[in-house]
């Protein structure tokens, strides 16, 4: 059995939302292996759900990847870590495109998509084929974040630079209340609202302040606590649950979790948030 394959193996693959989600956390975790690789985690921490999910255990998977420069640096180039990512891939006999998102207007965000282009088809799934990863790199990022080391042990053993949790927190909660879905509901953000409030994270409050400014989220408005849970309860009332459970449910085994899910229950939850750093 390859290692990948190995990897795969961990998993429990009754229905094609198992599947795709296996394959897309193994292949996250093959492309964690390749930045190490290329020594991006000397310039850049890993941050978002899907580090919520692979290295603090968060019981949703997830599709895309985010990561954040250390220091703002212009003229950084995700494409320098494109071959260390292939060459990782290519040593568990698997092939990946990379192709770079080409920008129209100039953003802090660099980006590209990773897909799987080994010739498998697993007849009692979806093919491989349809998997797409999008990576991105924050380049201008909003300060006043801490990171720590995680480990992972396959493919091999390796650390990753991440967000640590109160500043990954502090991320999501700008996210789920600032970004802009038009007619779309992100439930995922919703999902790991809930997770940090029952594992009792404590909010950076520092970084989602300066999240909010760099952002220009509130206008001249300032951040505070008072206007935080206020402008959180008002996007609950606002928000439709059902939606918000359609959003989530390809993504978690148990679909019990989300019985309680209402608007009540999560304002009740916004009662609960702890707040760290600046908080007041």
């Amino acid at each position: 059995m390859s290692i990948f394959d190995q990897m795969l193996s961990r998993y429990e693959l009754r229905t094609d939302d198992d599947y795709i989600n296996a394959q897309h956390e193994v292949m996250q975790q093959v492309t964690l292996a390749g930045l190490y690789r290329g020594g991006f985690f000397n310039k850049a921490a890993f941050y978002g759900g899907t580090c919520l999910r692979i290295f603090y255990g968060i019981q949703r998977f997830s599709e895309d990847m985010d990561f954040s420069l250390i220091q703002s640096d212009a003229d950084f180039k995700l494409e320098a870590y494109f071959e260390p990512i292939k060459i990782e891939f290519n040593a568990l006999g698997r092939e990946v495109l990379i192709n770079k998102n080409e920008k129209k207007n100039q953003t802090n965000i660099e980006s590209a998509f990773l897909k799987d282009d080994t010739a498998i088809y697993n007849v009692q799934f979806r093919t491989e084929r349809n998997i797409k990863i999008k990576i991105e790199v924050d380049i201008n990022p909003p300060m006043g974040f801490s990171t720590e080391h995680k480990f992972l042990l396959l493919p091999f053993s390796f650390m990753a630079r991440c967000y640590t949790l109160p500043d990954l927190y502090a991320g999501k909660m700008h996210a789920l209340l600032f970004r802009n879905w038009k007619n779309r509901v992100k439930g995922r953000d919703w999902y790991d609202f809930e997770w940090h409030v029952r594992n009792n994270t404590a909010l950076n409050f520092e970084h989602l302040r300066q999240r909010t400014s760099q952002f220009g989220s509130l206008g001249q408005e300032e951040l505070t606590r008072e206007n935080f849970r206020r402008l959180l309860k008002d996007k609950i009332s606002a928000t439709n649950m059902e939606m918000v459970k359609a959003d989530v449910r390809p993504f978690i085994k148990n679909q019990g979790e989300m019985d309680i899910w209402s608007k009540e229950y999560f304002i009740h939850l916004a009662d609960l948030i702890q707040f760290g750093k600046s908080g007041e």
